[in-house]
């Protein structure tokens, strides 16, 4: 552990001397150790076996893992061992072992990794042990496992030292479990419905398919600027063109944003798209795969969640944005919904910030982030996002202010976007120079013009839906985290001690 002090600082010593001793005599970080046998495995198949019957069966096994905890009484001890599947005992017998071996076990330390040839039975207390006849370190650890790596005052700590976090909270470890779990029953989810994965860039030409400040980078040999990409969206929908009718990705993006408890600079989406299906049925198939995921590996259809009960069977609740600006702001004029002075003056009574080239469906936007999607706690489908702020998706046909877009909210925060796409290669093109009008204006997060999308569209993409989900956020919910670095193995954080890691020369993203 970094910031160990004095005392730290001695156990270190020591234990780097008994890793000169190990090589001095040849047995340090041996790799001939082939264990046969897991702790969970062991547990699972001879919990109820008697301890007269493994006595008789002379169950031999090989073990290896981390040794969470040492006893040494005398002549005999016992030791905790923890590999990927759980703990199993080990009982170490002074007079059993070859000689020597258990007078240098005594200088062992908790934290080495250990391996255990032995014979399985039943202690006194009713617990499934290894008897061990021999056992050697196979890995010296050379720093102190932590007492307490868990809580509060911690948390920053186990984000950083993710590696300690593991060993000791077993919990940590049944998140990221869960979250494998999560994603490998999306793929059978989908698969099962025809759709094929697929994958697309990661560094791309032009940032597109969502309003986002992108990662740049440069590539040597074509001395060019490339992007991390913020979104799939693009790419996918050009193989719609090609026709591929039902693709996904599970893919990693990149967006040059804030952090906070629901963002992270990358994150994992997925995105789907479908020929032949519009907002409504992809808003259908997004509240299937989130039920379906909760009952499969999540908590179930009825949980509860930060403090707050949550049920998953009723249908989900569909809600125009401009109803919910209605209902949870009391007094809002509704026939000046679409005004855009009224709404400015709106914006700034409640302390939405906001630029002087926004339109009334982004002014919209503002106020419903700022008033009303905290507020969203059961399942919502929010419905009828504003032209202005939908570039991709297509217009109503009864009201073009309005898009047939729906983003799904559970627990205040936005969960999946989905809508019918724009396929027309006219109406896209028009759509991306009023993106280009908005940056131009000072929009950093508004869209470039893509003339190869548009190009694609005029050979024509069918009638399709797409749908993104955030599997962090979805993961969160499903495992009753807090924050999104709860459920990501890495989170960024800030430089450790407030130092900038030195730049190793190569080119990165800024």
């Amino acid at each position: 552990m970094s910031g160990e002090g004095r005392t730290g600082q001695t156990l270190l010593e020591e234990r780097r001397r008994k890793l000169a001793e190990l090589r001095a005599s040849g047995q340090a970080y041996p790799n001939d150790f082939h264990r046969d046998a897991l702790a969970g495995e062991l547990h699972a198949t001879y919990e109820a076996r008697s301890s007269e019957s493994l006595e008789g069966d002379a169950i031999t096994v090989r073990v290896a893992g981390r040794m969470l905890s040492k006893r040494v009484m005398g002549k005999a001890s016992f030791i905790k061992l923890q590999d990927r599947s759980g703990q199993i005992q080990v009982h170490l017998e002074r007079d059993r072992l070859p000689e020597g071996v258990y007078q240098a076990f005594k200088r062992w330390d908790l934290g080495d990794i250990v391996g255990v040839q032995g014979s399985l039975f039943r202690t006194r207390t009713g617990e499934l042990t290894v008897r061990a006849d021999a056992l050697r370190v196979l890995v010296k650890s050379l720093r102190p496992l932590p007492e307490k790596f868990h809580g509060l005052a911690d948390t920053e700590q186990r984000y950083r030292q993710r590696y300690v976090d593991l060993i000791v909270n077993p919990e940590v470890r049944q998140v990221f479990r869960t979250r494998t779990a999560i994603i490998q029953h999306i793929r059978r989810f989908l698969d099962a419905l025809d759709f094929m994965e697929v994958e697309t860039p990661m560094m791309q030409p032009i940032p597109g398919g969502a309003n986002a400040r992108p990662f740049v980078t440069h590539h040597n040999a074509l001395d060019m600027q490339l992007y991390l990409r913020i979104a799939p969206e693009l790419y996918l929908k050009r193989l719609l063109v090609g026709g591929f009718e039902r693709v996904y990705e599970i893919n990693r993006n990149f967006r040059n944003e804030g952090l906070s408890t629901q963002h992270n600079p990358e994150f994992t989406m997925l995105e789907l798209y479908q020929a032949y299906a519009d907002h409504e049925v992809v808003m259908a198939l997004a509240e299937t795969l989130v039920r379906e995921t909760a009952r499969a590996v999540g908590p179930g259809l009825v949980f509860d969640y930060q403090g707050t009960a949550y049920d998953l069977t009723p249908a989900f609740r569909r809600l125009p944005l401009e109803a919910s600006l209605l209902e949870f702001n009391p007094g809002l004029e509704a026939s000046r919904l679409r005004d855009r002075d009224y709404l400015r003056a709106v914006c700034e009574r409640c302390g939405v910030p906001v630029k002087p080239e926004y339109g009334p469906g982004k002014l919209q936007l503002e106020l419903f982030e700022k008033t009303v999607e905290a507020r969203l706690e059961q399942p919502t489908f929010m419905t009828g996002y504003p032209a202005e702020v939908s570039p991709l998706a297509r217009a109503t046909d009864a009201d073009p202010f309005v898009t047939e877009r729906f983003e799904l909210f559970i627990g205040g925060r936005e969960l999946a976007n989905g809508f019918s796409e724009l396929n027309d290669p006219e109406e896209q093109d028009a759509r991306f120079r009023q993106q280009v009008a908005s940056k131009a204006a000072g929009d950093d997060e508004a869209m470039v013009y893509d003339a190869d999308y548009v190009r694609a569209l005029e050979y024509g993409m069918p009638p399709a839906g797409g749908l993104g989900v955030g599997i962090d956020r979805l993961v969160m919910l499903l495992t009753g985290q807090p924050s999104i670095r709860d459920v990501l193995l890495f989170p960024h954080l800030r430089p450790e001690g407030g130092r900038t890691p030195q730049s190793s020369g190569s080119s990165g993203t800024g």
